[in-house]
């Protein structure tokens, strides 16, 4: 699968050296501005799990209440698990969860916003994907076949590159 976005980076991969090594991109000189991000992801359950995540009745607990932690945790930690990202200083994270009764399926929706140096996207996309893989922790016992797809930067704002809003 490759992106819906068709501009290429000018400079080719800013987080190769000359030599192609990996390498953590340097942020010193870039100024510190109001940034931000949000990312989704969707977790498709059978129809006793969402009924379960719907009425706070998982065998875990409420499955939602739990997942959203896990992303508010996820998002800070997300220098630590993505091995080229900056730390950043978070300044909020909102998470939300929309529950689809026809298509029996939980849509995570994190907002991460910051004031710093370099972006949020990571921490966005980071704590979307962690919000599903709780979920599916939390709803294991009735559904091991749950499916999570379609986590996605949904739009980004700050910094040099400027907007970015998924089509």
């Amino acid at each position: 699968m490759t992106s819906t976005n068709a501009a290429a980076p000018s400079a080719g991969l800013s987080h190769l050296d000359e030599s192609g090594q990996a390498r953590m991109v340097a942020v010193t000189a870039k100024p510190e501005s109001a940034r931000g991000a949000v990312a989704t992801s969707t977790v498709m359950l059978c129809p006793a799990a969402f009924v379960a995540v719907r009425d706070r009745s998982g065998p875990k607990g409420d499955a939602i209440q739990v997942s959203r932690i896990a992303a508010i945790s996820a998002a800070k930690l997300t220098s630590a698990l993505i091995p080229l990202c900056h730390p950043v200083r978070i300044t909020a994270v909102q998470v939300s969860a929309k529950l689809d009764e026809l298509a029996n399926s939980v849509q995570f929706v994190v907002q991460v916003t910051a004031f710093d140096r370099t972006g949020v996207e990571m921490e966005a996309l980071t704590a979307a994907s962690i919000a599903a893989l709780t979920l599916y922790d939390m709803t294991k016992g009735i559904d091991k076949g749950a499916v999570i797809a379609q986590t996605k930067l949904v739009r980004k704002w700050g910094g040099r590159s400027g907007d970015f809003v998924a089509p």
